[in-house]
């Protein structure tokens, strides 16, 4: 999976699970402050994303998760992992 691909299949989960924009998804976007994901929507998130991707995703890892370039990050090592 490369970078574009993991971006494109992150932006697809918090779109149709968030109600979030393409234009609200940048990568220096905050979770909390610009997205306005509390820590209800990092478990539905954390769930959407395992699903996914099939694998499990260290539930300390995404706390440290702190922009939507971060969860791209994370993402990114668990694929190639």
């Amino acid at each position: 999976m490369t970078k574009a691909e993991i971006i494109e299949k992150v932006n697809s989960i918090l779109m149709e699970n968030f109600d979030l924009t393409l234009d609200q998804l940048k990568p220096d976007a905050h979770l909390i402050q610009d997205l306005h994901l509390d820590s209800l929507d990092a478990v539905d998130m954390l769930v959407h994303l395992e699903e996914n991707l099939g694998k499990k995703i260290n539930v300390e890892k995404l706390r440290e998760a702190h922009t939507l370039q971060d969860v791209y990050t994370l993402v990114e090592e668990i694929v190639r992992a």
